[in-house]
């Protein structure tokens, strides 16, 4: 079991290892005294594990209660968000009170944000389910819902109380959903840790997964720290995110978050290799395909049918923008990349640059 702290205001510390929902109640005790918890899951995941965490809530002192809605980025919406509301105030709970997100990147979203919402903010704790949101959503306090204009246009800020990592759910998640998680993991490889890309290069991410997320988890541990809100450094885990959610809201969100992130950062890659945007001490021609290649090994798609416009209008949408300008992270060579500001003008030339059909 590895602990990592979050040195934020407040603190919280990321817990990963084997067996932590059998525990997590008596484990939570410290950071969340018992209380009124309720569990907002998904249709998914509570069948696996929820008795489970309600079980060990009970037995830890906790009243808890729960709440499933249809799995999927479907659901990732202002409906669900009023149900959920709905069901707290049903539930009666305070501000001494707290929700537990049991699932993947979608609900921990949704509970982070409900959290916030409600009563002007209680109390979160993530229990990440998924590979996606162990190694990056379940951590640093972004939460959001989509709307019809783009992906998480609505959310807020609200770093949970804990979060606790059962690396055992990784077993019962089917390959294209792990896959989509290792999405991120690389992503943070080429950001930050050309040694952790090369454990992805070399196909050894399933052999050692709670090592991949605690390196993941202290990296992005250490960006929020220094940049909460966003203002700038954290802008970087952004990386292949811009054409990510365009290629999400193009088809519908049809196409999974990990799996689109996955084929905007081989766009980009290979927009920064072309456009010449590196020293020659930076980013070598072959560290492009290096990228891909890897995304390829884990079940990843490195590019993607929507054309280059439609991509760019998509985007027009995107978080990053600011009046004419939009911020995009350009990988320099693996395990550097560096903001770049552009006129809006000349994204469609910098995503058709690196497109591939």
């Amino acid at each position: 079991m590895q602990t990592i702290p979050v040195n934020t205001n407040p603190a919280y510390a990321v817990t990963i290892g084997p067996g932590l929902l059998k525990k997590c109640g008596q484990m939570l005790r410290s950071a969340v005294p018992p209380c009124r918890a309720a569990v907002i899951t998904d249709s998914i995941v509570g069948p696996l594990y929820l008795e489970t965490v309600t079980e060990s809530l009970k037995a830890a002192g906790y009243a808890a209660a729960a709440f499933a809605f249809p799995a999927g980025e479907g659901s990732k919406n202002l409906s669900t968000l009023s149900d959920i509301l709905e069901f707290l105030a049903k539930e009666r709970l305070t501000r001494t009170d707290c929700l537990i997100a049991l699932g993947g990147g979608v609900v921990g979203d949704m509970a982070g944000f409900a959290a916030a919402c409600y009563l002007r903010g209680i109390r979160c704790v993530q229990l990440p389910t998924t590979l996606l949101s162990a190694v990056d959503s379940s951590v640093g306090g972004k939460t959001a819902i989509d709307l019809k204009a783009g992906k998480n246009l609505a959310g807020a800020f609200l770093q949970p109380a804990a979060v606790l990592c059962d690396t055992d759910c990784l077993r019962t998640l089917p390959p294209e959903v792990f896959a989509g998680g290792a999405a991120e993991a690389v992503k943070t490889g080429v950001l930050c840790d050309e040694s952790l890309f090369a454990l992805f290069e070399g196909g050894t991410l399933e052999a050692d997964p709670a090592e991949v997320i605690a390196r993941c988890v202290a990296y992005k541990a250490g960006v929020v720290e220094r940049d909460e809100k966003e203002q700038g450094e954290r802008k970087l885990l952004n990386l292949g995110h811009t054409v990510g959610h365009a290629i999400e809201k193009c088809s519908g969100y049809a196409i999974p978050h990990g799996h689109a992130v996955a084929a905007g950062l081989a766009i980009m890659a290979r927009a920064s290799a072309r456009l010449g945007w590196m020293s020659p001490e930076g980013l070598r021609q072959n560290d492009a395909e290096r990228i891909c290649s890897t995304l390829r090994l884990t079940g990843l798609p490195v590019s993607t049918e929507y054309a280059p416009e439609a991509l760019a209008e998509a985007a027009l949408a995107d978080k990053k923008r600011s009046g004419d300008a939009i911020t995009i992270v350009v990988p320099k060579e693996i395990g550097h990349c560096e903001l770049m500001n552009i006129p809006v003008s000349e994204l469609l030339f910098v995503i058709g640059t690196g497109w591939e059909a």
